[in-house]
């Protein structure tokens, strides 16, 4: 049985990229610094096979641990989905360094972390697909997410720069570039006053926000083992990125 190891797991695009993995017949090993008993009992009621690990994946040893854990159990992962991570809505000039390390810490140490571990174990096989979760803001310039957005840029650049080193030695590594997404940390931004739906749903050519699926069914399209993509940055945006048109202009074609 192929092993898919997905961080962030507890909620959002980590669950349901649990989900889709588990439903495709892996084996689904979860972690998430909340607690996945259930989420384990949702997916198993569903058929799937799994197991997790709760901990923090900015910690060296936590990742060192989880990985000697796949190793243990299962020899290696085929897939890793590099999912966990968070938000911070913040002027550059009234940010600490304790939340841009923090933000550092968890979107891009623990990404680097995990890819050096598990992707350890895949080169030891000759074959294996990381899918980094990065951000439309890896790609282009948000306001008042500095460090948020240097740390998906950060991410991008790491997805290059593995993809070229390993994709000589089986092991391709993507990314996914969602826009905005209706998950519990939307909710949150949006609980900040940040933004409104109106603004997300009128700049986004589909009209709508990403559902957690729709990044979820990129990751797998990602991870298909006869895939030649490598090093690709894909994003899942409904349009945003391409369109540059002004929200009136847009909203009178629909």
């Amino acid at each position: 049985m192929k092993v898919a190891l997905v961080t962030g797991a507890a909620q959002g695009v980590g669950f349901a990229t649990a989900r889709l993995f588990a439903e495709k017949g892996y084996h689904v090993v979860m972690t998430d610094v909340q607690p996945l008993d259930a989420q384990i009992e949702a997916l198993v009621a569903l058929g799937g096979s799994v197991s997790a690990l709760s901990g923090d994946i900015s910690s060296e040893a936590f990742v060192v641990e989880l990985a000697a854990k796949i190793a243990r159990d299962h020899g290696a992962a085929d897939v890793l989905v590099n999912n966990a991570g968070i938000s911070l809505i913040c002027s550059a000039e009234t940010t600490s360094i304790d939340q841009w390390q923090r933000v550092m810490n968890i979107n891009l140490t623990g990404p680097f972390l995990l890819c050096r571990e598990i992707g350890k174990q895949m080169l030891g096989r000759n074959r294996g697909n990381i899918i980094n979760v990065a951000s439309i803001a890896g790609l282009h310039g948000v306001i008042d997410r500095s460090a948020y957005n240097a740390s998906k840029h950060g991410l991008v650049g790491l997805t290059r720069t593995l993809a070229a080193e390993w994709g000589g030695r089986g092991v391709r590594v993507n990314a996914v570039c969602p826009g905005w997404i209706k998950t519990e940390m939307d909710e949150a931004d949006q609980g900040s006053g940040a933004y409104s739906d109106s603004d997300i749903i009128d700049r986004v050519p589909m009209g709508r926000f990403a559902k957690p699926e729709d990044v979820a069914r990129a990751i797998a399209f990602l991870a298909h083992e006869d895939s030649f993509i490598n090093g690709a940055s894909l994003p899942v945006d409904g349009g945003w990125l391409a369109d540059a048109s002004w929200d009136a202009l847009r909203l009178k074609k629909r």
